[in-house]
């Protein structure tokens, strides 16, 4: 392939580290009138304009952004592919709104037809919403993560994601066995980790729905295969945590499950994490794991209020989950907007700065993945957004009265959508435009 060599001129903005561990300033870099230099994919400058045009060759390519802001990708830590076409089911908590809505729901992707379609739907869902990685969750059906798979690697997504792995506690249609779960995983495995930008996630659904002979393989799989990823559910619904300690009645607690049978580790992310206590923080954060908050789903099923200050007092890494269908929107701006609402509940503030971090580098430390994405410093992947602040009337006019970066971070983060991502770059492609 021929070289390509790119620059976008407009404002940037990427976190740098987390403002809890460094201080606000410290945590961000802001270039009013910014360059962004990206070669063969990956960012190889990024600076003031006035300091870095006078070093690119004459005949290079510069796009130019007015009124609009340059940060990297979104990261989304908890998602689901097949409950994409349930998002917004009214009336249930967790246990009620799994058997009315999400299993029949799920039942579909043994279809490999439908499995193909929402996949298609969803990765043109993630992008329109600035959505450039995410961690998601398949169905019990291998077509369904071979169909998600498949339409990333067609545009070089960064993307992790695995089959449920379920054998008892949901319908018969839809429970495989802990040796069917481990041989078909085992297959996805083999096929898929590593292959581009793609990685494989052990996927057990929760403690509820794995018998311990499951959770065993699912312990296995991750110490046959160097830097798998894990992702499941801990501690989101009370009655949960309560059918949790019925199920195992010989362990300490939800954690304890997941600890026991070895999932516990510096790819594992357990998504909700609202009612755990100081001790689970503790360990989590000891062994390198990682919790996806995901507010909006905690809202909308009632599930309670993650404390995030808790998991930054033991220095938890936490990335942000859109949890979609249980969250009712793939914009990670929107569940910023539900994240600082949790706060306020709490009597906590959630800074728009950390907000930012929560979004871009604190997925990506939390997948363990900081040195390809996250921030836009030279040398990572060219995963970037351009923001539009005049996407609509309101925000325009809002957008005006602001004094700040830090006030523009905030009015984006609250009445910004779908609408305000103009641009979405992947691998320096540019996989959509609004």
């Amino acid at each position: 392939m021929p070289l390509t060599r790119k620059a976008y001129r407009a404002a940037i903005l990427h976190s740098i580290a987390d403002p809890a561990e460094v201080g606000i300033e410290a945590s961000y870099e802001y270039f009013e009138d910014g360059l962004l230099v990206v070669d063969n994919g990956q960012i190889s400058a990024l600076g003031h304009a006035s300091e870095l045009l006078a070093s690119l060759p004459a005949d290079i390519e510069i796009t130019h952004y007015q009124d609009a802001l340059i940060t990297p990708g979104f990261i989304d830590t908890h998602i689901h592919l097949p409950q994409t076409g349930m998002v917004g089911a009214y009336g249930e908590q967790l246990l009620d709104w799994l058997n009315t809505y999400t299993f029949p729901c799920e039942s579909q992707f043994a279809d490999q037809a439908h499995a193909e379609e929402v996949a298609g739907i969803f990765i043109k869902e993630l992008l329109r919403n600035g959505t450039t990685t995410a961690l998601v969750f398949g169905s019990v059906h291998p077509q369904s993560v071979n169909a998600f798979f498949e339409a990333a690697q067609k545009l070089d997504l960064r993307m992790i994601a695995g089959k449920v792995m379920m054998d008892r506690n949901a319908p018969d249609y839809l429970t495989d066995t802990a040796e069917s779960s481990y041989l078909e995983s085992k297959a996805l495995i083999e096929r898929w980790h590593g292959k581009g930008r793609l990685h494989y996630a052990v996927t057990p659904r929760f403690a509820p729905t794995s018998t311990p002979e499951q959770l065993t393989l699912a312990g296995q799989l991750l110490g046959e295969y160097p830097d798998l990823y894990m992702q499941t559910h801990i501690s989101e619904n009370l009655q949960e945590v309560e059918w949790v300690k019925e199920l195992f009645p010989e362990r300490k607690g939800y954690l304890d499950v997941y600890d026991h049978y070895q999932l516990l580790g510096e790819r594992s992310v357990f998504a909700h994490g609202v009612h755990l206590c100081d001790d689970e923080c503790a360990r989590l954060a000891q062994t390198g794991s990682a919790v996806a908050f995901c507010p909006t789903s905690n809202l909308f099923l009632g599930s309670g209020l993650f404390n995030l200050p808790m998991a930054e007092k033991h220095k938890l890494n936490v990335g942000l989950g859109t949890d979609v269908g249980g969250g009712t929107s793939f914009s990670l701006l929107q569940t910023l907007n539900e994240a600082y609402k949790v706060m306020q509940l709490q009597g906590a503030r959630l800074s728009p700065f950390k907000s930012l971090y929560l979004a871009t580098l604190g997925g990506a430390r939390a997948l363990r993945l900081e040195e390809r994405i996250g921030t836009l410093q030279p040398s990572t992947d060219a995963d970037f957004l351009v923001l539009d602040y005049n996407a609509t009337p309101l925000l325009s006019y809002r957008l005006k009265q602001s004094k700040s970066i830090a006030e523009t971070l905030f009015v984006l983060m609250t009445l910004g959508d779908d609408r305000t991502v103009a641009q979405t770059y992947a691998a320096g492609n540019l996989v959509h435009q609004r």
